[in-house]
This record gives C-alpha cells, sequence and structure tokens, in this order.
C-alpha cells in the first residue's frame, strides 16, 4: 500500500515537474504602446476595450497602453525615451512624424514582416490618400489607423433661422463668405453674439488648417521627399490673405487666433453656425449636440480637397524580433475590416480601408449617420498633410508666421517670405 502510495506521489511529481517547463516558456510577450489622447470623447476606454478584445483573441501577447498626452507629448515622449535607451516598441503619433521618427532613428519600415499574399494583400488595402503620409523611399514606414480630413459642420437650425437652405452648404469661397455673413448676427450693442465662420488657428494646428484654404486655392505646400517647400507662392499667399479678410474685411470670424478646443465648444453652444474641424470631432459632436447639423467638403476656390490628417501606428527600433511580430499582429488586428468600422464608428475618425466601408456594421452606421461619407469621398480630392524633415521646427515657423497675419502682425506676403526663407535654411542639408 505504502509503496503504491509513494509510486503514485513519484509519478505525480515527475508530470508536474515536467510540465513546468510548457507553462514557464509560455510568457506572453509585452508590447508597449503609446497612444496619444488629443481629441473629444471616451478615446481611451475605446482603446482599452479594443485592446482588451485583442488579449483575449491573442493570450501570447500583453499590450501596455500608456496615454501619453496630446500628439505632441506623445512624440517628444517617445523619442526622450528612444534616446535614453527605453523606447516603446508600438506608438501611434502623427503620419507628418514620419520624416523626424526616421531621421532619429527611431523607427523601422514594416516591409520585412509583410511576407505572405495575405500580408501584401492587407498593406494594399489602405485609401491611398493616407498612404501619402506613410510611405517614403519606397519603404512603408507608418500604418494608417485614426486617420482624419478636414471637413465644415454646420449648424442646420441655424441656416433656417438665416433664411438659409439648410441641405446647400457654401460649396465655393464666395457662397463661404455671403452665407458667414447672414449667419453673423450682433446684439444691440453691437457685440457679435453669433459668428458665422471659425477655424482654428491657435496652437500646433495651424498649418493643417491653412491647407484646407491652399488646397482648394490649388497649391501644395511642400515635395514627397520632405525637402522643400512652396510657401511663398502666389495662390499660398492669397489663401492666407482670404483666412485674414474672413475676421478683417467680411467679420464673420473672431480677429486674432482661435483655439482649437474652443471651437467645437462654440459650435456646440451656437456660438459660431460654421466650424472647420477634424471629422474625428463627429462623434463628440453627434452625442452633444442639442441641434440638427451637417457636414460638407472643404468649399473650392479652384477645386475641392482637404489635407489628410491623423495618426498613424509606428514601429519602433527597440522592438526585438518577437516583439515586432506581435506588434505586427496588433497592428493588422486593429486595422482589419470590422475593427477599422468599429474605430470609426465610435471615434468619428475615416475608416483607412475601403474593406472597412463594405461591412454590414458600417453598412449600417451610414444608414444612421450619412454625414459620416463626406470625409471619406473627400479622400477622392484630398492631398498629404503638411510634412517636412525637421518638421516640429518647420511646422512651427509655418504657424508662428499664419498666426503673425491672423494677429496682424504681417502682411500674407511678407509672412510666407519669411517662412520660406527659414525653411529654406533649415532644410539645406536634407537635399
Amino acid at each position: 500500500m505504502r509503496r503504491t502510495f509513494l509510486k503514485a506521489l513519484a509519478f505525480s511529481l515527475a508530470g508536474a515537474f515536467c510540465a513546468a517547463p510548457a507553462w514557464s516558456q509560455a510568457q506572453p510577450v509585452e508590447i508597449e504602446f503609446y497612444y496619444p489622447v488629443a481629441v473629444g470623447g471616451p478615446i481611451t476606454k475605446i482603446v482599452d476595450g479594443m485592446v482588451d478584445e485583442f488579449e483575449k483573441s491573442h493570450p501570447d501577447i500583453k499590450i501596455k497602453s500608456i496615454y501619453a498626452g496630446t500628439y505632441q507629448d506623445s512624440v517628444a515622449k517617445a523619442l526622450t525615451a528612444h534616446k535614453g535607451g527605453h523606447a516603446p516598441q508600438l506608438a501611434v503619433l502623427l503620419s507628418t512624424d514620419m520624416f523626424t521618427l526616421i531621421d532619429e532613428g527611431a523607427i523601422v519600415p514594416f516591409d520585412p514582416l509583410v511576407q505572405s499574399d495575405e500580408d501584401k494583400k492587407w498593406l494594399n488595402g489602405f485609401y491611398k490618400g493616407f498612404m501619402a503620409n506613410s510611405q517614403t523611399g519606397g519603404k512603408t514606414w507608418g500604418i494608417p489607423f485614426q486617420r482624419s480630413t478636414i471637413v465644415m459642420y454646420y449648424n442646420k437650425d441655424l441656416f433656417k433661422e438665416a433664411g438659409l437652405d439648410p441641405n446647400a452648404p457654401p460649396a465655393t469661397w464666395d457662397e463661404l463668405v455671403a452665407q458667414a455673413k447672414k449667419l453673423t448676427k450682433t446684439d444691440g450693442s453691437g457685440q457679435v453674439s453669433q459668428w458665422g465662420l471659425e477655424i482654428p488657428s491657435g496652437g500646433s494646428f495651424a498649418y493643417w488648417l491653412f491647407q484646407a484654404l491652399t488646397t482648394p486655392n490649388d497649391a501644395i505646400l511642400m515635395n514627397e521627399a520632405g525637402n522643400q517647400v512652396f510657401l511663398d507662392k502666389p495662390a499660398v499667399i492669397e489663401a492666407l490673405q482670404f483666412w485674414h479678410d474672413l475676421a478683417y474685411k467680411h467679420k464673420v470670424m473672431p480677429t486674432g487666433t482661435i483655439d482649437w478646443g474652443t471651437t467645437p465648444k462654440d459650435f456646440l453652444v451656437g456660438k459660431t453656425a460654421m466650424m472647420w474641424t477634424t471629422t474625428g470631432n463627429l462623434t463628440n459632436v453627434r452625442k452633444n449636440a442639442k441641434f440638427d447639423f451637417g457636414v460638407a467638403p472643404m468649399p473650392k476656390a479652384k477645386r475641392g480637397g482637404s489635407p489628410t490628417g491623423g495618426g498613424n501606428f509606428y514601429l519602433f527600433k527597440s522592438a526585438t524580433p518577437e516583439q515586432q511580430k506581435a506588434a505586427y499582429a496588433f497592428v493588422k488586428w486593429m486595422t482589419k475590416p470590422e475593427n477599422a468600422a468599429a474605430w470609426s464608428i465610435d471615434t468619428g475618425y475615416v475608416a483607412v480601408t475601403p474593406a472597412a466601408w463594405e461591412t454590414d456594421k458600417m453598412k449600417d452606421y451610414v444608414k444612421e449617420v450619412p454625414t459620416a461619407l463626406v470625409a471619406r469621398d473627400q479622400l477622392e480630392v484630398s492631398v498629404a498633410e503638411f510634412s517636412t524633415h525637421d518638421n516640429q521646427r518647420i511646422t512651427k515657423l509655418l504657424n508662428d508666421n499664419i498666426q503673425a497675419v491672423l494677429t496682424n502682425s504681417k502682411t500674407a506676403e511678407q509672412a510666407m517670405k519669411d517662412a520660406q526663407r527659414d525653411a529654406d535654411r533649415l532644410l539645406r542639408s536634407y537635399k
């Protein structure tokens, strides 16, 4: 009896020791993932929910999400961590950060991971408009994720009050001025109580909204290699002059700079009848607007068009081969049609592949919210967001000069000549 017990115990212990390596080797691959929180709404909850769902279907991968603040905060933190030897393995950063991340030696291209026919089909499945800020030199450095274009939101109730057709928003610059004048109201003391239009110009996104004027005026601000800019061209100066005139000549917009975060708030409380901002604000507006609203593409001067915008996934050099594969699996999962559709519906960003728009979920959403199609359809005439080598400094000098015009400190011509001169000096070494 005793011998039988000891034999059974020995057998049991042997089994336990044999099994030990199996569970000890099954430690999940950990990925540190930087994510920027830059647009209104419960974005962190949505990301957390998607990460949880991914981990359930991929128990061998653990994603540690780090919410790093604004896009600018996130890229600064990621580059600081890279220089300190403890960079994340994956991050969502602005598509325009591509050249900076390459120049800093912080990221690696995705191409070596794209092996199978299925992988190649996946990579070729993104909208070409979004890939313009994701590829350079024949390599894919970023994968589109939370991408956008600039659209015009307008208050249909205020349009009706002003005697305007709520289903005919301004389609040209001339119509924009004429309708904005009818939508601008003053109180008994002569103070403006309702603006016709607000275009955000404060902070770090002035250059992006500027492209919503230069693109329709048929002006491109930089070359594909990111080492040359065209800021002093007549069409660029003309676009900046028009922006200035909306406030100072036509008096349909506040003078000075308008804060990025203030614009949606002003729109939701009826302080402005129209606003230009990211399509990434669509869900925020849908949930909080107490009035009927519409969404329209950028008004035309010589053509239609908007810059694309938003963030890409980037793979950092710090990742081991195992972490690269795990990060790649996560990126593919996050961008597969069903998940890209869900992300678009939950946030308002543009679903990044045509396949996402063919899912039943997206088709049902579009029936309910046809305004979601505006940003997608505008991709046909959209251009790459302004991005160059030494991008932080180049965009800052462009922003500073735009803001100088909007605060009446410089003329449009002087500002763009100054910006061109300084940009040429900074980009000289990249040619």
